[in-house]
């Protein structure tokens, strides 16, 4: 009888009871989340791609393969990978900083990081153009030194790094707040140095909030639209970014080479998120 009873408490303690679920009803939520997935997202997207097969296999590839075309895609992600690789380098610094440090002004920092959630992205790019102009006050100092940011392809760079930065940040800021200084402490204490602490200690604790947040700055940035318009100039083959081809063949009511379009989009971003999210799962089995 006693036997029974503590294997009763196990059961419960390990699956728990459902009667102390605060949200009840497996079926009805599930239900509730399936719902809502297909109207937000399983819907839009199956409508885009079903529109874009009722074009035939020649429609499509003039449209997706046009120079024009072609000369957005590299610009959208390369651009967007180069402001990814940025922002994990710099969100990891900077969400190291907030964490670790006590400073004054440390809460105002923390709250300027969610600045590019809060502002309108067409807000952001004016402003960017204010700063980066040649009359500007950052662009006029480095155009003295022959650098141009707005209207090249490095302004759009700078616009995706900015509305990118705190997907990186805002990840890898819980993991380091869970992250004991004691180990840390240890490996110093075992002679390790600083190299070696961040390489075996920090990163692989870091790497799967790491590949997140630039997985989530990498897919934010290759949709960006408002923010990128201004601080181009929208030169076609050469700062003309693929969300701004799409609109403008909307407005000319070219529907199926919009469609088509987007949905090469949606395919490659669709493709390097499962790549990176595969990296994510390889590293956390392995244990790196």
């Amino acid at each position: 009888m006693t036997a029974a009873l503590q294997a009763h408490s196990v059961k419960r303690k390990r699956f728990g009871s459902r009667n102390n679920r605060v949200i009840p009803g497996f079926g009805l939520t599930m239900g509730f989340t399936l719902l809502y997935l297909g109207f937000m997202f399983l819907i839009p997207v199956g409508g885009l791609l079903l529109y874009t097969s009722l074009m035939s296999w020649e429609e499509f590839w003039k449209a997706v393969s046009h120079p024009q075309v072609v000369a957005s895609y590299k610009l959208s992600f390369g651009a967007s990978f180069i402001g990814a690789s940025i922002n994990l380098v710099f969100g990891a610094l900077v969400a190291w900083v907030l964490v670790r440090y006590e400073f004054p002004g440390k809460r105002v920092i923390d709250a300027l990081v969610d600045l590019p959630f809060a502002l309108p992205t067409a807000v952001a790019g004016i402003a960017l153009v204010t700063l980066y102009a040649s009359t500007g006050w950052v662009g006029q100092n480095l155009e003295v030194w022959g650098i141009k940011v707005a209207y090249t392809q490095l302004g759009v760079v700078v616009a995706l790094t900015y509305i990118g930065l705190p997907f990186v940040v805002r990840t890898v800021q819980p993991v380091l707040e869970d992250l004991e200084t004691e180990r840390e402490e240890a490996s110093a204490s075992l002679g390790a140095s600083r190299l070696t602490t961040v390489r075996r200690v920090i990163l692989p604790a870091l790497l799967p909030a790491l590949l997140t947040g630039y997985a989530l700055a990498f897919a934010r940035a290759v949709g960006e639209y408002g923010s990128v318009v201004f601080i181009s100039g929208n030169m076609p083959y050469r700062t003309e970014i693929t969300p701004l081809l799409i609109v403008a063949k909307a407005e000319q009511y070219d529907y199926q080479g919009a469609a088509a379009i987007g949905t090469v989009m949606l395919v490659a971003a669709f493709l390097l998120l499962l790549v990176i999210n595969g990296i994510q799962w390889w590293t956390s089995r392995r244990g790196l």
